[in-house]
């Protein structure tokens, strides 16, 4: 064929979907699931009978992992919802700028500096006290849907 290599710029993840379809009777308390275009994590699942020729219908309450916000959706049993791929990453924490912009480790040795400090007040004094007292700290960023937070701090002692 040919001889020349050929260099591409990954710019996506390889056009993988960020949801998966799921139907609706399977999913279950502490899953995930997508409502109002949101990836939740499902705390409350019933499910109602409906008359004769009706479908069963799955009464979902969900927590935005993101925002914390309620969210609530009611799907047929028998349908498909969309279900986010929700990935968990740990990176070491190497420095926080002014802006509110933390600087992280990847495994591969590379710096991740697109991410935010975190908006939860509890977290976000933890990760600066710690940093502050110069102590190592790996975080928690949990990803789903093209977003990406910083959800859980760890400790592995000091520098």
């Amino acid at each position: 064929m040919s001889d020349e290599e050929h260099h591409f710029e990954s710019k996506a993840d390889a056009g993988a979907s960020k949801t998966y379809p799921q139907q609706a009777g399977t999913i279950r308390k502490n899953g995930y699931i997508v409502i109002k275009g949101r990836p939740c994590k499902v705390v409350e699942v019933s499910t109602s009978k409906t008359g004769k020729h009706g479908h069963a219908k799955c009464h979902f309450v969900g927590i935005d992992i993101f925002t914390a916000k309620k969210l609530e959706d009611i799907v047929p049993s028998s349908h498909n919802c969309d279900v986010p791929h929700v990935n968990r990453t740990d990176y070491q924490l190497i420095d926080i700028s002014e802006d509110g912009f933390v600087s992280l480790l990847t495994e591969n040795g590379n710096t991740k500096d697109d991410l935010r400090l975190p908006t939860d007040d509890n977290l976000l004094t933890q990760i600066k006290d710690g940093f502050a007292e110069g102590k190592d700290l790996v975080v928690s960023v949990m990803s789903a849907m093209g977003e990406e937070q910083i959800c859980a701090l760890k400790d592995i002692g000091p520098k």
